[in-house]
């Protein structure tokens, strides 16, 4: 016996006589003898300690302790195995002693260690039952645990299931954390067992719930049906809503009769809610629906509770270019016209006057119930200023006033704040022609003007500024006697007429029968800032007008000739106020008649363009 396990591999061969030997041994220990069928005996007992394990099959293993990263397990084999403690669903609960099911991999490592795998078995456990769900078609339960890329991981009867995030529902799901640990019923789409892939889907299963409840929909839904339904989805233009398997579309304008800025504002998502069938399409698989037309009519009886001339209390919902809308109660808003927010501004834009939010008086100018509408206005719940004006401002007042405006027409003069009066260029001057407003006033002077005429009812105020002064005519009768000679600058060729400035402000005409040309043009001839002799012919003191004569021909004077500089028309770039100008300096039209120089009520940029006489 001795010999047999001084043969046996990894047992030192030393007998008890060895003085050599370098292990220490007892010296008794190979006294006794074992016969064969002792030895035997021995075998047994040792193997019967261990299980009949074999290679890739489940195994029942005792727990031995637990570390940080791992399970150490007994599986009755010589060695012990360890399992990553992250494939236990929960580590925590698991004692030593404890029993479970692990799958036995290999019987020893590189490192002689059991190679064992928790995951594996309860994977194998459960295959068979995923299998047959699979190949008929039938749901099975599952808990979603852990959100990752692409997905979700379900527990689907302890093995992991991916579901694809478009397999969540019907719709995009906008926070996937909030299904985490909630239970659902999932189709079974993908299995592949060598990876142990299994792939699930719940859109599958809601898809045809959908179906099922949509076929019976279909048998009882009618326009004009109201409905319970749910709120399932809200967007910036509406809600949609589940009827029950079928949704309906309840647009932002069918919630209330009222302004409304943003869906939420009227519904929440998951509440319950009663709406009315507008419309069914089942070719589009299109319902409209309805809130507000489960509430009464807002416009019936509009009239008699709003009657034209009444005086309203609103507040301001909207404001755009042409005026502000303004909510008399949830549901009727009127507009105020642009033009009915003041009696003496043109606003250039309702934001100037009002804000949203803001509460105003307003009155009622017209109701129409047929087409919704209501028009309203501010200035009517003040005075009409205008109308004050003539008792305020006979004809012939003398008044002083600041050049707000040019324009090639004439300019414009602040009467008041607000309300601005027009002097046309024919009343700029006794003596001369003015061509454009800037040869006579500048924007910004203080200047004498007198009321010329007042049209209250086009808001028109006519200002005469030569009329402020004496007449000069009378007295340039005496000092200009017919065939005094004078000397005068070319001013400008107009109409076959040479008109001359003969000094003091004062110009006289020379026909063109009166101006040597010879066979020359008359234009080619008299040449603006020349210098020409001439004699007075005629004095007209009543038509305000001097004929002269050229008795020589046109000569360039010392240091060349006079010429005037060319005027521009201030308003064109620089208005009194960019955003509110009076009402009389934004409009205008070419020349009045002598009886009408006062500027109608209509657009600055018309009377910038209309043109001189």
């Amino acid at each position: 016996m001795a010999d047999s396990l001084t043969d046996t591999p990894g047992v030192a061969s030393a007998t008890h006589d060895s003085p050599s030997s370098s292990l220490n041994v007892r010296a008794d220990l190979y006294d006794d003898e074992y016969s064969d069928e002792q030895y035997e005996q021995m075998l047994a007992l040792y193997e019967g300690t261990l299980q009949s394990i074999v290679e890739g099959e489940i195994v029942t293993s005792k727990v031995l302790r637990v570390t940080e990263n791992h399970v150490i397990l007994d599986v009755g084999f010589k060695s012990e195995g360890a399992i990553p403690i992250d494939e236990f669903k929960d580590p925590k609960s698991l004692n030593p002693g404890d029993e479970i099911e692990v799958f036995l991999e290999r019987l020893e490592d590189q490192d002689g260690a059991v190679v064992l795998s928790k995951k594996k078995a309860d994977f194998m456990r459960v295959w068979e039952k995923i299998r047959h769900a699979h190949e008929n078609d039938q749901p099975v339960a599952g808990t979603l645990m852990k959100k990752i890329k692409g997905g979700v991981v379900v527990d689907l009867m302890g093995v992991d299931a991916f579901l694809p995030g478009s397999q969540i529902a019907l719709r995009r799901v906008p926070n996937i954390d909030e299904l985490l640990g909630e239970t659902y019923e999932f189709k079974i789409i993908k299995l592949n067992k060598r990876r142990r892939n299994i792939v699930v889907s719940r859109r599958v299963i809601l898809e045809g719930e959908r179906a099922e409840k949509r076929e019976h929909l279909m048998k009882e839904l009618e326009v004009g049906q109201v409905r319970k339904g749910v709120v399932k989805n809200i967007t910036d233009f509406g809600a949609f809503i589940d009827l029950g398997g079928v949704d309906g579309l309840l647009h932002i304008t069918d919630m209330s009769y009222g302004r409304v800025s943003h869906p939420s504002e009227m519904v929440d998502m998951g509440r319950d809610i009663e709406v009315k069938v507008l419309d069914i399409d089942w070719d589009r698989e299109r319902i409209s629906l309805g809130l507000k037309q489960l509430q009464p009519y807002p416009w019936q009886d509009v009239a008699e509770k709003y009657p034209v001339g009444s005086r309203v209390q609103g507040k301001v919902v909207s404001i755009t270019n042409y005026g502000a809308f303004v909510e008399l109660e949830p549901g009727i808003e009127g507009l105020v016209h642009i033009s009915e927010m003041s009696w003496t501004r043109n606003v250039r834009h309702p934001s100037k006057v009002v804000s949203i939010g803001e509460s105003i008086e307003a009155v009622v100018l017209k109701v129409d119930p047929s087409e919704e509408k209501i028009s309203l206005g501010m200035k009517q719940t003040e005075q009409d200023p205008w109308m004050m004006l003539p008792m305020k401002y006979p004809i012939g007042t003398r008044i002083t006033g600041k050049v707000r405006n040019l324009t090639s027409f004439g300019a414009f003069v602040e009467i008041e704040p607000g309300i601005d009066g027009l002097v046309h260029i024919s009343d700029m001057s006794w003596t001369k022609r003015v061509q454009h407003p800037s040869e006579v006033v500048k924007k910004n002077d203080t200047v004498d003007v007198l009321i010329l005429n007042i049209d209250a009812d086009n808001k028109r105020i006519s200002l005469g500024l030569k009329q402020a002064q004496e007449d000069p005519w009378l007295q340039i009768g005496e000092d200009y006697p017919v065939n005094r000679d004078l000397e005068g600058y070319i001013v400008r060729v107009i109409d076959n007429t040479v008109v001359v400035d003969i000094g003091n402000d004062i110009e006289g005409v020379v026909p063109g029968s009166q101006f040597p040309v010879g066979d020359k043009q008359l234009d080619t001839v008299a040449k603006e800032g020349w210098l020409v002799d001439v004699k007075v012919m005629e004095v007209d003191p009543i038509h305000h007008k001097i004929v002269l004569a050229a008795t020589s021909e046109p000569r360039e004077p010392e240091g060349g000739a006079r010429i005037r500089p060319i005027m521009i028309d201030e308003g064109d770039d620089d208005e009194v106020d960019a955003d509110v100008v009076p009402v009389a300096a934004v409009s205008a039209a070419p020349e009045p008649a002598q009886e009408d120089r006062s500027a109608p009520v209509s657009d600055a940029e018309t009377a910038k363009d209309a043109p001189a006489e």
